[in-house]
C-alpha cells in the first residue's frame, strides 16, 4: 500500500510537468513559420534581475504578442512574446531589415544604462535558447570611467542548424562594427537587421539538447566533480572506521562490564550513559515544535528524493522551462500529508494533547518564513518591474494549490497519524523525577557540538556546492545528476554517524537531554551552506545590486532552513534508533 502510494505520487509529479516537446510539432517544410520568441533583458551578472524584452526600446514591426506559460515558466521569470525577425524554415536572409526606429535621448540614456551594466537578451527558437549582449564598451586606451564610449549593436546573425525536416541548432553574432554610438544624449535613428544563414548537419532530433549541457561535463570538469566524490568517500570511510573501531569498541567494552556485577561497573566516567536510563527518554520540551520540525523535515526529505528520481529519469533536461519549479509546487503539495502524519504521529507518542496546534504549526514551520520571504522579495521586484515579480493570477493559482490540495493533504495526514495509535517505543522506563545534569566543559555545550557536529558533513559535499550555485545563480547547466545523488547519499550518511557519535558522548557525559541536540547538529550544516553563500557571493560572484543581493540572501536562506530542518530530521532518526539499540542491548533496573 505505502509503496503503491509513492508511485502514484511519483507519476503525478511526472504528468504534471513538461516532460518533453512533442517531436511532431518541431517538424517543418521549407518556407514555414518556425515560432521564435524574446523573454528577456538584464544583468549578465545579475541573473535574478531580469526584465521584459521591450522594457527596453526595441522596435516591434508589429503586434507583440504574449506566449501563454506554464506555471513552472512564470516562476522561473520568463516572460515570452513575440519577436521581431521572422526566421522562416531553410529561408536565408542577408542583412534584412527588421525595423527602424528613432531613439530619444531618454530611450538613448535608457540602452547606455542597459549596455553599461552588460545587459543580455535571451530568445527562445522552436524551443531552443539564444543569447546575446545587446551592445559593447569600448575602453580602450581610456583610463578614466568618464570616457568611455557605449555602443548599442544593430545586426545580429542567426546561425541555424537543420537535419531533414527539424531544427538542430541555433546561435546569434552580433556584428561589433554594425553599430549606434550610445555616448552622447542625442537622438539617434537606427535600423536594427539581421541575417540568417542555414547549414546541414547529421546531428538527430534527440541529441540537439546535449550541446546545452556539454559545459557541464566537460573532461576537466568531471575530474573535479570525481575528486569530490572520492574525497567524500574517503571522509566517509574514515567516519565509517572510527564509528566501527573506536566507538563499537568502546561500547562492546560498556556491554561487558554492564553484564558483570555492579562492582565491575564502578567507572561512570566512561560508561556514564548506563546511569541516566531513567531520563534518557524522557519527552523534550517544546513536543510540540519538535513534532512540527520533524513533520517538515519527513516532507522536505521526500520532496528532495522524489526531484531526484524525476532528475535521473531525464525530466530535467537542458532547458526544459519551468519544470524544476513546476516540480517543486506539484510534490510539495501533494507530499504535505507525510509532514500531517509524521508530525501528528510523533506529538501523540510524545503524549501531546492539542494535536490540531501541532497541524497548524507543522503546516505554518516552512511555509510561514518562505511566504514571508516571497512576499518581501516579490515587493521588492515589483517596485523594480522586474519579471521576478509574479503576476496576480499566478498568485491565485498558488494560493488555490496550497488551499484546495496542500492544507486537505496535511489535515487528513494529521488525522491518519492521530488515529494511528503508535506508542513510543522505549526500552527503559523513565523515573519520576529527572536527573540533575552535571557541570559540562564549554566545548560540550550546544553551539560548539553544533560546529563540529556541521563541518565534516559541509566538507564532504562543499566542492560540489559551487557547482549547484554556479547553476543557479549563473548561467551555467548543471546536468550531472547522477553525480549529485551520490554527493547527497554521502551527506545523509556522515550527518546521521556524526550525530550518532555526538549523541553517544553527551550520554558518556550524563547529559541526557539529547532530543533538541541531536536534530539541532544533524541540521547544522545547514548553517554552513549559509556560509557559503556569504563566501561565494563576496569571492565568486560578481552580483550587486540591492534586488540581486536581496534574493540571493532571502532564498538562499530558506534553502538552508529547508536543509537545516531535512538534515535535523536524519540526525535525530539516526540518534533514536542508536540510542533505543544500545539501552536495549543493557538490563536495567
Amino acid at each position: 500500500m505505502k509503496n503503491s502510494l509513492i508511485f502514484t505520487l511519483f507519476w503525478i509529479a511526472i504528468s504534471a510537468i513538461q516532460v518533453a516537446p512533442d517531436a511532431s510539432n518541431h517538424r517543418y517544410s521549407e518556407g514555414d513559420s518556425v515560432p521564435l520568441y524574446a523573454n528577456k533583458v538584464g544583468p549578465f551578472h545579475n541573473p535574478s534581475e531580469t526584465y521584459r524584452y521591450f522594457d527596453l526600446p526595441f522596435c516591434s514591426p508589429g503586434d507583440v504578442k504574449e506566449k501563454k506559460e506554464a506555471l513552472g515558466e512564470v516562476l522561473n521569470g520568463d516572460r515570452l512574446v513575440s519577436a521581431p525577425y521572422k526566421l522562416d524554415f531553410k529561408r536565408e536572409k542577408d542583412t534584412e531589415v527588421a525595423c527602424k526606429s528613432k531613439l530619444s535621448k531618454k530611450e538613448v540614456a535608457q540602452f547606455r544604462a542597459a549596455v553599461k551594466k552588460d545587459y543580455y537578451f535571451q530568445m527562445y527558437y522552436d524551443d531552443l535558447p539564444i543569447w546575446g549582449f545587446i551592445g559593447k564598451v569600448d575602453r580602450e586606451g581610456r583610463d578614466d570611467p568618464s570616457e568611455y564610449k557605449y555602443f548599442l549593436f544593430k545586426h545580429i546573425q542567426f546561425d541555424i542548424s537543420y537535419n531533414r525536416d527539424r531544427v538542430i541548432e541555433i546561435s546569434a553574432r552580433m556584428d561589433p562594427h554594425s553599430v549606434v554610438d550610445l555616448t552622447e544624449d542625442k537622438d539617434v535613428d537606427v535600423e536594427f537587421m539581421y541575417t540568417v544563414k542555414w547549414r546541414e548537419t547529421d546531428t538527430p532530433f534527440e541529441k540537439r539538447m546535449d550541446k546545452y549541457s556539454q559545459s557541464s561535463s566537460l573532461p576537466h570538469h568531471l575530474e573535479i566533480h570525481w575528486f569530490s566524490i572520492i574525497n567524500s568517500c574517503v571522509t566517509v570511510l574514515l567516519l565509517t572506521g572510527f564509528l566501527a573501531t573506536i566507538l563499537m569498541r568502546v561500547l562492546k567494552n560498556d556491554f561487558m562490564k554492564y553484564a558483570q556485577d555492579e562492582e565491575a561497573a564502578d567507572d561512570q566516567e566512561e560508561t556514564g550513559w548506563k546511569y541516566i536510563h531513567g531520563d534518557v527518554f524522557r519527552f523534550p520540551k517544546y513536543k510540540s515544535l519538535f513534532a512540527a520540525a520533524l513533520g517538515s523535515g519527513t516532507q522536505l526529505f521526500t520532496l528532495t528524493v522524489f526531484i531526484f528520481m524525476l532528475a535521473l529519469v531525464g525530466v530535467f533536461y537542458p532547458y526544459n522551462r519551468g519544470a524544476l519549479f513546476t516540480a517543486l509546487v506539484v510534490i510539495y503539495a501533494l507530499t504535505s500529508g507525510i509532514a500531517g502524519y509524521t508530525a501528528s504521529s510523533f506529538y501523540c507518542q510524545l503524549e501531546g494533547s492539542n494535536w490540531v496546534r501541532n497541524l497548524l504549526l507543522t503546516g505554518c514551520l516552512f511555509c510561514g518564513p518562505l511566504f514571508a520571504t516571497f512576499c518581501f522579495l516579490n515587493t521588492v521586484a515589483i517596485v523594480y518591474n522586474a519579471t521576478a515579480a509574479l503576476p496576480f493570477g499566478t498568485i491565485v493559482v498558488i494560493v488555490l494549490i496550497w488551499t484546495l490540495v496542500t492544507s486537505p493533504l496535511l489535515v487528513l495526514g494529521g488525522i491518519a497519524g492521530k488515529n494511528s495509535r503508535i506508542e513510543f517505543q522505549a526500552p527503559c522506563r523513565t523515573t519520576k523525577y529527572p536527573r540533575e545534569i552535571p557541570q559540562l566543559p564549554w566545548y560540550r555545550s550546544t553551539v560548539p557540538q553544533m560546529a563540529m557536529a556541521g563541518f565534516l558533513p559541509f566538507s564532504a559535499i562543499y566542492i560540489e556546492l559551487y557547482y549547484i550555485f554556479a547553476s543557479v545563480w549563473g548561467h551555467k547547466i548543471y546536468t550531472i545528476y547522477s553525480i549529485l545523488f551520490i554527493v547527497f547519499i554521502i551527506l545523509l550518511i556522515v550527518t546521521a554517524f556524526i550525530t550518532v557519535a555526538l549523541t553517544y558522548f553527551q550520554l558518556t557525559a550524563e547529559d541526557h537531554e539529547w532530543w533538541w541536540r541531536s536534530f539541532l547538529c544533524g541540521g547544522s550544516t545547514g548553517l554552513f551552506i549559509y556560509g557559503y553563500c556569504l563566501y561565494y557571493y563576496y569571492a565568486r560572484s560578481d552580483m550587486t545590486g540591492f534586488m540581486q543581493t536581496s534574493f540571493f540572501f532571502g532564498y538562499m536562506a530558506c534553502i538552508c532552513y529547508g536543509f537545516f530542518l531535512m538534515l535535523g530530521t536524519v540526525g535525530f532518526r539516526a540518534a533514536l534508533f542508536f540510542v533505543r539499540h544500545i539501552y536495549r542491548s543493557i538490563k536495567c533496573e
